[in-house]
């Protein structure tokens, strides 16, 4: 599967490259294992050649099991690591220059897995105000940010509150709120989902589509979660290192060797959908929700 997003060659090619929200050229990360003396065991290549490209506005989903480099890709797209071989590109901008650090880290915005690593505050409001008054923004912007940023997270209510006192999902609905506060153009979300319930998760999946479609900021969502991919515009499987397939997320689910291959597996309706369909009912073996599997069935 290699899906239909592809860049011309030439002169037009790294101008389209440079023009996107985020894009990779042929990144690639090593990482370097040392003995107690200090010495270099081994290097391990953690990414290997991936070209990812990401339009503004796109809901893009990075799947990946535990090991594939899932992680890593992510730490490159604000400047926690730099490329040893390749370039990434944020909003045309190299990530390897540091004087354009702060652009960078402006432009796209990371939620980590555990919201307690990005909360510092012990009041709500004043946690998702801190971002912005480290970038000086004037206090009454500030104000208006923090408001406007909790209401689109649905968090508003608890703006008076300490974070301590909130739930995993809440949590983390703050920190999104935090990171938008600062204006940025893309929000990464690096595992945001894995400490929390299945509640919590229906809440930040809620919650990042919402800000997808009515606030039109691009989503980059890294996950080993099937389920939270179904609804992205365009998916990434990535495996040792590499991108092992792509498409839009009924492309990718109809390849369910290469994702056994990836030891992933298809979304629970798209599981029941393709036995239905092995026992003769007439149900596509794509359906990617309830609702569609529903209306396969005519109930």
């Amino acid at each position: 599967m290699t899906g239909n997003r592809k860049w011309n060659n030439g002169e037009t090619n790294n101008q389209n490259k440079k023009a996107k929200i985020v894009c990779t050229e042929n990144l690639a990360h090593e990482y370097s294992r040392r003995d107690e003396n200090g010495n270099i065991i081994e290097i391990v290549r953690a990414i290997d050649g991936v070209d990812i490209e990401v339009e503004q506005g796109d809901f893009i989903a990075i799947l990946g099991a535990n090991g594939s480099g899932k992680s890593t890709f992510a730490k490159h797209l604000n400047g926690l690591l730099y490329p040893t071989e390749g370039a990434v590109y944020i909003d045309g901008i190299d990530t390897t220059q540091k004087e354009k650090l702060l652009t960078v880290r402006r432009t796209a915005g990371m939620v980590f897995q555990n919201p307690d690593n990005q909360i510092i505050s012990n009041v709500v409001e004043e946690d998702v105000g801190f971002g912005p008054e480290n970038l000086g923004v004037p206090t009454m912007e500030i104000r208006k940010r923090v408001l406007d940023c909790l209401k689109s997270v649905r968090m508003q209510s608890y703006r008076k509150r300490s974070p301590n006192h909130l739930s995993g999902g809440q949590k983390q609905r703050v920190a999104i709120a935090g990171i938008m506060a600062m204006r940025p153009k893309c929000i990464i979300l690096d595992e945001a989902t894995a400490m929390l319930d299945p509640v919590g998760r229906l809440e930040i999946m809620d919650t990042i589509r919402s800000l997808n479609q009515e606030e039109k900021l691009t989503i980059i969502l890294i996950t080993h979660y099937m389920e939270e991919v179904t609804k992205a515009d365009y998916v990434y499987v990535m495996q040792e290192g590499k991108v092992a397939l792509k498409g839009t997320p009924r492309e990718v689910f109809a390849c369910t060797e290469k994702l056994t291959e990836c030891r992933l597996t298809i979304p629970k309706i798209t599981q029941l959908a393709q036995e239905l369909n092995r026992a003769g009912l007439p149900v596509p073996g794509d359906v990617l929700s309830e609702e569609e599997l529903l209306a396969c069935l005519k109930i």
